[in-house]
């Protein structure tokens, strides 16, 4: 008779009971479904191939999770290889000279009043013109803003994952807000 171990998985039960989970989880971070699809599919592939590793400290979706995000940042790296796009207006929207530098030049200043609230992300409409508006970026911006700010990862971290510096993640963040913050007032409001 064999005995169940814990860490035990089931591969044949992944797709029913992981499947629609892993896709939103990629497409929320990759805005592609069809790449999302593909990640999911790689991520499955993965874990299939590698059951040994599996110790049972977590469960089948935290580790098949884990296993996607994996994915998700070596799809990025691999986009990283590529040069980045330039960004079309790269004019500061801040004032460069007198007693309102650094302030909002009346030209590139924010149109509306972005609603403050605590769970914003919770808002089916902002995510999905957010996601729409990250679809938009160039594919190294929009992954360093999710890495950082949706992902909520330490600056370190999205360094070593993207191979830049802090310096140029600060600049990139900057340069994504900008024009996420333009295609948002164009899409939301």
């Amino acid at each position: 008779m064999e005995e169940k171990s814990p860490n035990k998985l089931s591969p044949e039960k992944w797709l029913d009971r992981y499947g629609d989970y892993l896709f939103n989880f990629a497409v929320s971070r990759v805005f592609s479904p069809d790449l999302a699809k593909d990640l999911v599919q790689d991520s499955f592939a993965s874990a299939l191939h590698n059951q040994s590793s599996f110790r049972g400290e977590s469960s089948e979706r935290t580790w098949l999770v884990a296993i996607l995000k994996r994915k998700i940042i070596d799809h990025y790296r691999k986009q990283n290889v590529r040069k980045e796009e330039p960004i079309a207006d790269s004019s500061s929207p801040f004032r460069q000279e007198g007693i309102l530098k650094g302030h909002w030049d009346e030209m590139h200043a924010p149109q509306h009043e972005f609603i403050e609230k605590d769970n914003l992300y919770d808002n089916n409409e902002f995510m999905r013109i957010l996601n729409y508006c990250l679809s938009l970026l160039p594919p190294r911006l929009a992954a360093i803003f999710s890495l950082k700010v949706v992902e909520e990862m330490d600056t370190e971290d999205v360094c070593k994952e993207m191979d830049v510096t802090p310096s140029n993640i600060w600049t990139m963040l900057h340069r994504s807000r900008l024009k996420l913050r333009a295609c948002i007032e164009r899409n939301w409001f």
